[in-house]
């Protein structure tokens, strides 16, 4: 009998952390930050970070455009789709992108096998069908998704995205796919304009707070649960709900995102594997964001601590 693990999961590549033009919007040394602080802050495991291989052309392509695809792997992506992907499409973000697909189908399979794991990047929920959009290159939860039902390792998937922008592009993906549940809780008021067709949308007012946050979670999650029956959770916990957020417009305070990520998976785990991605979140200060964002891995380790991950059946 194997010894219990004292910790998820941790999933991280250096390339999720890609150059960037001097003062462009997008926090791209967030990644590595985080991945910092998780070490500072003992909330990895002694076998270390999992590194995890890019995602494969043919895997992209069964969700996204192949010629986009292949215009992002040779990075010779147009202006024209640059714009509407937020960033220049270098070799370097190019790289970036399969690894955090990748991240992620490696966070969900290690999940499946010990019940929790959280990627340290990952939730880029506006790339669709046709391509990149809104900082967001290749769709990882689209993708790995996609993959794992295609290769029979799960039958039902639930995609419980709390990123404060709705989830168009994963809506889109799989606007057509039973097997997937696409749930997306998000500001009414922000990115994007036109909105993907989920399986529910939660749509909350400018300033929404902790309480009435929380509250609108806590009546929606566990009949989503019931009715759903997943057999793998995939979890956005987008941190640009937060107050202080620069492309957010809700109210939520640390102490609201961490009771917002305890409860998603004390609520989610006795149900299914969660796989946990950290998704969208935008401050100038890199540490004070990374900081944040460890808000998942350390409910994650709460929660692991509580016995609450359970390998699939």
């Amino acid at each position: 009998m194997s010894t219990p693990r004292p910790l998820p999961p941790v999933v991280y590549h250096p390339a999720y952390s890609a150059p960037m033009p001097p003062g462009h919007r997008f926090p791209m040394h967030k990644y590595a930050r985080l991945a910092q602080v998780l070490e500072d802050e003992g909330l990895i495991g002694p076998e270390g970070l999992y590194a995890p291989e890019p995602a494969s052309f043919e895997m992209l392509a069964a969700v996204h455009d192949p010629a986009c695809v292949q215009q992002v792997l040779d990075a010779a992506v147009p202006p024209t789709i640059e714009r509407v992907i937020g960033m220049p499409v270098t070799r370097g973000v190019s790289d970036r992108a399969q690894a955090a697909v990748g991240g992620t189908l490696m966070a969900a399979r290690l999940a499946l096998r010990h019940g929790l794991a959280c990627n340290t990047a990952g939730g880029s929920h506006h790339a669709g069908p046709k391509g990149g959009a809104g900082f967001c290159v290749f769709n990882d939860i689209g993708v790995v998704a996609r993959a794992m039902l295609d290769a029979g390792e799960i039958r039902q998937a639930l995609v419980v995205d709390l990123d404060v922008h709705q989830g168009d592009g994963t809506a889109f993906i799989f606007e057509h796919e039973p097997r997937v549940f696409t749930f997306s809780m998000h500001g009414e008021k922000n990115y994007p304009v036109r909105r993907g067709p989920s399986d529910l949308d939660i749509d909350l007012p400018d300033g929404t707070g902790d309480e009435t946050y929380l509250a609108e979670l806590r009546a929606i999650l566990p009949g989503l649960l019931q009715r759903v029956a997943p057999d793998l959770i995939c979890y956005i916990a987008g941190v640009d709900p937060h107050e202080s957020d620069r492309l957010g417009r809700l109210a939520l305070s640390d102490e609201g995102l961490a009771a917002r990520d305890a409860y998603v998976l004390e609520t989610c785990l006795p149900v299914a594997p969660v796989v946990g991605v950290i998704g969208g979140g935008y401050d100038d200060d890199i540490d004070r964001l990374a900081r944040r964002h460890a808000i998942l891995h350390r409910a994650a380790a709460d929660a692991w601590r509580s016995d609450l991950a359970r390998p699939a059946a």
